[in-house]
């Protein structure tokens, strides 16, 4: 298997995880993979209702870019990047895309 191919089955498990981990049994809020390996474009969603709130954001955005998972948005306090490295991605292969490119070689991360 290629590099960039098990890049998005890497993606997707990951983002499995959290959906699963992320959702509660008998909760009006659902979490989506949303997942397009045409475009190399990842996120995880949430929806729905909780009590008469409507929920609706994005808790994660990747990327596939030359070659590196890049963590365009993180909305959790378990970081992404972090279960993209135990799943086998070395961390010059992730690019921590809210930094302004002059910090990013300062996060141990890729730069881009």
């Amino acid at each position: 298997m290629d590099k960039l191919t098990g890049y998005r089955r890497t993606v997707r498990h990951v983002l499995d995880g959290y959906a699963d981990w992320l959702t509660r049994p008998g909760s009006g809020v659902r979490y989506e993979v949303v997942f397009d390996p045409a475009l190399d474009h990842f996120e995880l969603v949430r929806f729905g209702w909780d009590g008469g709130r409507r929920v609706h954001g994005v808790m994660f955005h990747l990327d596939i870019i030359d070659g590196k998972i890049w963590v365009q948005y993180d909305g959790t306090d378990r970081p992404i990047a972090e279960e993209l490295v135990r799943a086998g991605v070395p961390k010059g292969d992730i690019v921590l895309a809210e930094y302004p490119p002059e910090v990013r070689p300062h996060t141990g991360y890729g730069s881009g």
